[in-house]
């Protein structure tokens, strides 16, 4: 969870940096809206990709999960049934 923070923190400080740079230079207002603008979906394009990054990665995790957690119930059933048999068996 440190590793996206991190990232979160660089982003964020990426983004206030280059819009005060926008922001202090020389530039007449509409070519200063149009910079913060396309930075913004820049931006927001980056956070967009990362989120379905992330997405991504949880979506993995919890099926190779789920696929783990079906195979230890399978081998639990079959180590029940099999216990069950051992014990009819021993009845006999």
């Amino acid at each position: 969870m440190s590793k996206d923070k991190l990232l979160l923190g660089v982003l964020a400080g990426v983004a206030v940096g280059a819009l005060l740079g926008v922001l202090f230079a020389p530039d007449k207002g509409s070519a200063t809206r149009e910079k913060i603008s396309k930075k913004g979906k820049e931006y927001a394009d980056d956070l967009n990709n990362k989120i379905d990054q992330l997405i991504a990665s949880i979506t993995s995790k919890t099926n190779w999960a789920e696929k783990e957690a079906d195979e230890l119930v399978t081998d639990l059933k079959s180590n029940v049934e099999a216990a069950l048999k051992d014990l009819e068996s021993m009845r006999k």
